[in-house]
């Protein structure tokens, strides 16, 4: 079972479901998450999500939308890291038991391991675009396949041929 599916139907009056919830945000957030994924990764409520963030961030979270198109993720260098990224994210959850957002967290550490931002950067894929890269795997927009020469496995578009 997901860790969403799980958070979804939790007590909402539970004080340790809370803490749990207050724990997974805070980690996301100190991960560069954005709103939407906090929102849609914990029970807390949006005013809570936003103290919580001002309080570790140290400002307001950025506003906008998320964008939503697959192109970022298949232009060369996004590609390189996106596809570093899922094929980290899919071997913890085919071979580590990971699920859910604890997958995409862990998965993401993993990554920044393997492609640290120089000092004072970004990294190129944000805990945030990790996140939307998996969910648009599980929709079925992406997928990987494999190069004919090295035989690694990269993101492409589902409808590519």
């Amino acid at each position: 079972m997901s860790s969403t599916t799980t958070a979804a139907k939790a007590p909402a009056k539970s004080v340790l479901n809370e803490s749990k919830q207050i724990e997974r945000a805070a980690m996301l957030i100190q991960m560069g998450a954005r709103m939407q994924v906090l929102e849609s990764e914990t029970t807390l409520s949006y005013e809570r999500l936003i103290r919580l963030y001002k309080e570790i961030a140290g400002k307001s979270p950025s506003k906008g939308q998320l964008p939503f198109s697959t192109d970022w993720f298949l232009t060369w260098q996004p590609n390189i890291h996106s596809s570093l990224y899922i094929n980290i994210y899919k071997f913890l959850v085919d071979n580590a038991g990971a699920t859910g957002i604890q997958a995409v967290m862990k998965a993401y550490k993993l990554y920044l391991e393997q492609m640290p931002p120089e000092p004072g950067e970004e990294p190129l894929l944000s805990l945030t675009r990790a996140w939307t890269l998996v969910r648009f795997f599980q929709s079925g927009m992406l997928r990987l396949t494999p190069c004919g020469k090295c035989k690694g496995k990269f993101v492409v578009d589902t409808l590519d041929l």
